[in-house]
């Protein structure tokens, strides 16, 4: 049996990926009542990480653990991949001593010549292209304040980055219409905005994008990896900080997601994750049950098969 991986959202079916968050939340309930609960008992992840991280590694370490395996955190500069061997061969041994993959890495390309030659799930902790996990949990937390997305109306405001990718394929998976208010040039992957067709539009202007909108979501304006472009960026976004004031404009109901780091007096005013419309904690703490859910779902069925 060929393994499952999850690179991104589109490698579930829409019913698959509303099912991984509806487990994210009885996950969630059972640790909330302290139910120990254990199906990987004795499995183990692999964690290879190129790029740093709080909440990714906090959450799949966590969520190993309390799912009763164990993760092992590795990063190029203690492994041979940061010595040139070749992504293919680290794949081959790596899979056959291990029960799933996790890598937050630069280029896609990484994750999918991994998986290529993994025989064990390989999930994306993030890549330049697109940061699925983010996605899971965003889900989940819209469906715990305000019940399905599907039909809604969702903002993204600033970069056409790795997040705002993930949103489009998130769009077309459960179903919402999509938003980007984003500076020219700043645009998200045109092969991303064509997969969608009529369900994203992209504008200029960040309060055409909120006007009614159930959930407004932005991100840093500089990623990882782009630091020189600090300047000319924080020059470039000045407008499309997300405000209290912006947030008005959209649906009373609004809710407004972070995937955090926030940069508070760049993309969001200082005071607006104290906002009572924002759910950026909730978000954060769901990275962990939406993970659990889908480690569940990538790794336990294999060994029903085994």
């Amino acid at each position: 049996m060929s393994a499952r991986h999850f690179l991104s959202l589109m490698d579930c079916t829409p019913e698959e990926l509303v099912s991984v968050i509806r487990r994210g939340i009885e996950l969630k309930d059972l640790r909330n009542r302290g139910v120990l609960f254990e199906p990987l008992k004795n499995r183990v992840l692999g964690m290879i990480f190129e790029k740093s991280s709080t909440r990714t590694r906090l959450s799949f370490e966590a969520g190993m653990i309390q799912l009763g395996g164990q993760a092992i955190f590795l990063s190029p500069r203690d492994t041979q991949l940061g010595r040139g061997e070749p992504i293919s061969d680290c794949a081959i041994v790596m899979s056959r001593m291990l029960d799933a993959v996790m890598i937050r890495t630069f280029a896609h390309s990484t994750l999918t010549e991994f998986a290529a030659n993994s025989r064990v799930p390989v999930i994306n902790g993030l890549s330049d292209d697109l940061h699925p996990c983010q996605l899971l949990a965003d889900m989940q937390t819209f469906l715990e304040h305000r019940g399905s997305i599907q039909g809604k109306t969702v903002a993204w405001i600033g970069d056409g980055n790795n997040m705002c990718n993930s949103y489009i394929e998130a769009a077309i998976q459960f179903d919402f219409q999509l938003r980007i208010a984003c500076p020219e040039g700043y645009e998200p992957d045109a092969r991303f905005l064509a997969q969608a067709g009529d369900r994203v539009t992209v504008v200029r202007d960040p309060r055409e994008a909120v006007i009614g909108a159930h959930l407004v979501s932005t991100d840093v304006w500089t990623s990882m990896g782009q630091e020189d472009e600090t300047a000319k960026r924080l020059a470039l976004f000045a407008p499309f900080q997300v405000t209290r004031a912006l947030l008005d404009l959209a649906a009373p109901d609004v809710l407004f997601m972070h995937c955090l780091p926030a940069h508070r007096g760049e993309e969001i005013s200082l005071d607006l994750l104290d906002d009572q419309r924002s759910v950026a904690w909730d978000q954060a703490e769901n990275r962990l049950h939406a993970q659990k859910a889908l480690l569940e779902f990538l790794v336990e069925p294999a060994y029903h098969h085994a």
